[in-house]
């Protein structure tokens, strides 16, 4: 890299800045600082939950799976995450945003309260923190290999300084400046991908051969299903990604939470899926053409940093850096946004509720939160190796955990499981966390699928076994809360609404 490149990276922090500015105008409520006040079109709502997605890991972690397995990283990531919210459009995105409205929530836990009881909002909200705080760790450490390989800074110092970025955009600007940096980053992102398509075209020798690759690739890279990626895994995974991605992953769910309406939150949603089916092809095809331009890389995770470095002219070098970086700081700032809402709305007045009144948070608590939040990543992030690296940390231990901490929270939602209560959350979520350390520690020559599977599937299977089991009558404020999700307008259901639950008819439509 040279001084052209580091151009471009200084003008991309500069965006960052101004629309942090902008967005600080903004913010002038906690309301604000978490779901946008609302207001957030369903346009940018839908990019950002694309962007806030996935992290550098891609380009690092799943660079190396594509340049040494082929396309079978499409067919487990990026294909079952379309379908999971396209399903997920029409089941989940909605009734969050309604939510929002007729609970007045800005944390996606908030509801579990009156969904279930304060006890198990707290386990939930408790562990949900901790596997994010490791989750967004992994993805410092990511960027921070691809930093690293462009500059040859120290990974430390390279965690350092995504983590300043984020720390600033995240902890001023709340949901809007995350929302709109997204977005930015996108089409900075949307750039340096189509030049990187075209640079590996040229030295194929032209476009047609960009199709013409798999003819000189081992014949494994073209096989869906290989080891360890197993029929198995990619169920299971399906399995993890409609939880995930509809919600279970808190920051997407605030992209939802943040819509004007259960209408908007469903073309959110429809709009991330068609990224999602899209747009990978363009990010990993050359990543699957690594193999013929340097088929002798000792580090494969480092396939598409040695591309950028080889085949771009400077000035994007440091555009396709700038890129990679974006998707670091698009993961971890919503992320953290996200921690920080069920931080302050829900697990601080549950532990202090003389001190942190329910349903009312302060902004300078939620920014003091935040900042918090990413430092502990940011350490998390300087001893990634002792977790088994980034790989492991983002495959096995957030796969085989998010089941057992979202199936009650997502499915909640859903009136066909209005009979599972704290009970079945509390012992789908017990038994399913517990079978993830029984695999990982006790079970230790068990597959990777039945790793990532155990775990959902027990948690599954107890939370809808034990709410079929149930014959005591739902709570009254079960049912009212159910019903009113189940349509954008109902004001009726909004006004039966419990004085006790704090809703609020400010955000009625």
């Amino acid at each position: 890299m040279n001084v052209l490149d580091y151009a471009v990276m200084a003008l991309y922090a500069l965006m960052i800045v101004a629309i942090t500015l902008w967005a600080m105008r903004k913010v002038g409520s906690t309301r604000d600082f978490f779901a946008a006040g609302g207001k957030m079109p369903w346009w940018l709502s839908g990019v950002s939950h694309h962007m806030s997605g996935y992290s550098a890991a891609v380009f690092v972690a799943y660079a190396a799976v594509a340049y040494n397995m082929g396309i079978t990283i499409y067919f487990w990531w990026a294909f079952p995450i379309s379908i999971a919210v396209l399903i997920g459009s029409r089941l989940f995105a909605p009734r969050w945003a309604r939510l929002r409205i007729h609970m007045n929530i800005e944390s996606p836990m908030e509801y579990l309260a009156t969904r279930y009881n304060l006890p198990t909002q707290m386990v939930l909200a408790w562990s949900g923190v901790l596997l994010k705080t490791f989750d967004v760790g992994a993805k410092w450490a990511a960027i921070a290999v691809i930093i690293n390989v462009f500059t040859g800074l120290d990974p430390l110092i390279g965690i350092c300084i995504s983590g300043a970025l984020s720390l600033f955009y995240t902890v001023m600007g709340g949901l809007w400046a995350d929302a709109c940096n997204d977005f930015g980053q996108f089409v900075v992102q949307f750039v340096a991908a189509i030049v990187m398509v075209v640079a590996v075209a040229m030295h194929l020798g032209g476009f047609g051969e960009l199709f013409t690759i798999w003819q000189h690739l081992p014949a494994t890279h073209t096989d869906i299903v290989q080891e360890p990626y197993t029929l198995g895994f990619i169920l299971a995974y399906f399995v993890i990604y409609t939880l995930s991605y509809n919600g279970g992953t808190w920051n997407l769910a605030q992209r939802f939470i943040a819509a004007p309406a259960g209408r908007d939150a469903r073309k959110a949603a429809l709009l991330s899926a068609a990224l999602y089916l899209i747009w990978p092809l363009i990010l990993f095809w050359p990543m699957w053409a690594a193999p013929l331009l340097f088929p002798h890389l000792s580090d494969p995770s480092r396939s598409y940093s040695v591309m950028a470095m080889e085949l771009l002219p400077n000035g994007l070098i440091g555009l396709v850096l700038v890129a990679m970086f974006t998707h670091t700081l698009s993961m971890t700032s919503s992320d953290a946004n996200a921690i920080t809402a069920v931080v302050t709305r829900d697990i601080l007045p549950g532990m202090l509720p003389r001190r942190f009144q329910r349903g009312k948070s302060s902004l300078l608590v939620a920014r003091l939160t935040a900042f918090l939040f990413i430092i502990t990543t940011l350490i998390i992030a300087m001893n990634a190796s002792r977790f088994g690296g980034v790989l492991s940390l983002l495959i096995i231990w957030f796969g085989g955990l998010v089941g057992p901490i979202s199936i009650p929270m997502l499915l909640g939602l859903l009136p066909a499981f209005r009979r599972s209560g704290s009970a079945a959350a509390l012992v789908s979520w017990a038994v399913g966390v517990g079978t993830f350390f029984c695999v990982k520690f006790i079970f230790t020559d068990v597959s990777t699928a039945t790793q990532v599977a155990a775990p959902v599937m027990s948690s599954l299977v107890l939370f809808v076994v034990m709410g079929w089991l149930r014959r005591a009558p739902v709570r009254p404020e079960v049912d009212a809360l159910l019903t009113a999700l189940n349509q954008d307008q109902n004001t009726t259901a909004s006004s039966r609404w419990p004085q006790s639950h704090n809703a609020s008819q400010e955000g009625l439509e």
